[in-house]
């Protein structure tokens, strides 16, 4: 219907009212249409000012903020029955690649995973929301395998968010259709996908 919203970034230095009046909205604008779902809010921590993708998509570079602005919104699209699916597990903010055109590397250690990247996610599982999106990075530090995207990796679907984080939602791909995903000619990456635990593929590639 032609109605503006601002990015997550600027929606949350606007103030806490306004972000959480902003996401109601959407909410009611998904309703109208008759969507139940938003893949959002998007709880990457946006370390990198370089990142060429997250960017203002993500509510903040600093780890505490992304707490706070996901709790309200998460929070209000529970209230207006949408149900909220964060995204880039296991954390796209410090990336200087786009997962649309090839496969962004994370080159952190575990202690620093845990407290940065992954935190965020920790809180939105510990809150008990129902959907997760599996982003296409790799993180050798989760999974030593060269250039397995995390979406396909078991280690990090299965074994970290499901078994190790505690997850009993949804997991959803991020598309498959991106470049991030692109595996061997001879591989099915919705085969590999499922294999690893996601429970539903978004744009399948043919």
């Amino acid at each position: 219907n032609g109605k503006k919203y601002l990015s997550a970034k600027y929606a949350y230095e606007k103030g806490l009212d306004f972000l959480k009046n902003q996401t109601e909205e959407i909410a009611k604008e998904l309703q109208s249409y008759g969507v139940n779902m938003n893949f959002a809010p998007c709880i990457d921590v946006n370390t990198n000012p370089a990142n060429p993708i997250i960017g203002e998509r993500a509510f903040s570079d600093k780890v505490e903020d992304v707490i706070v602005a996901q709790t309200i919104v998460t929070q209000a699209y529970r209230s207006n029955c949408i149900i909220p699916c964060a995204k880039h597990f296991p954390g796209h903010g410090d990336t200087s690649d786009d997962s649309h055109n090839t496969l962004p590397a994370v080159h952190h250690d575990r202690a620093r995973l845990d407290s940065v990247e992954l935190y965020p996610f920790k809180r939105y599982i510990y809150d008990g929301y129902a959907g997760v999106m599996t982003g296409h990075l790799y993180v050798p530090a989760l999974d030593k395998t060269r250039n397995l995207p995390s979406s396909f990796s078991r280690p990090i679907v299965t074994g970290l968010l499901q078994e190790e984080l505690g997850f009993r939602g949804l997991c959803f791909t991020d598309a498959l259709a991106m470049k991030g995903a692109t595996t061997k000619k001879s591989d099915n990456p919705s085969v590999k996908a499922l294999l690893a635990g996601n429970d539903i593929l978004l744009a399948p590639a043919a």
